[in-house]
């Protein structure tokens, strides 16, 4: 059948890129930079469901998601996790923060309604993700 995205993903979401180990979606919420790595690996759930140099690669590919966080929009900080406890399929959360950004230093799962992105904007970041 071959990799898919959970289905919960396109509520929120919207593919951006296609990395070696990685299918990269932009979190549609324009009050953070926010990438979200899904490793193509069937029934993957957890780390210890990566081989390892799955695993090393996925490192490599969460601190380029980073990098490029930090190009999308004004970061002080990057919280990455893994939580997976509404989507179980593993994946990996890259958001940039700031101590102004309203929500410091509360987590941003599920802390008010997320503020889709101008279809300009969107546009534009799906363009320099693409690039990145």
């Amino acid at each position: 059948m071959g990799f898919q995205a959970a289905p919960a993903f396109e509520a929120g979401s919207v593919a951006a890129a296609e990395w070696p180990l990685c299918h990269v979606r932009l979190q549609d919420d324009a009050r953070f930079p926010w990438l979200i790595l899904i490793p193509r690996v069937e029934g993957a759930v957890e780390l210890e469901d990566l081989g390892v140099e799955q695993r090393a690669m996925l490192m490599e590919e969460t601190v380029r998601a980073g990098a490029l966080v930090r190009r999308l929009g004004s970061v002080e900080k990057l919280n990455v996790g893994a939580i997976g406890n509404v989507t179980s399929q593993l994946h990996v959360h890259v958001v940039g923060r700031r101590r102004d950004d309203g929500l410091w230093p509360d987590p941003v799962w599920g802390r008010g309604p997320a503020v889709p992105y101008a279809a300009e904007a969107r546009a534009r970041l799906l363009e320099a993700i693409g690039r990145g």
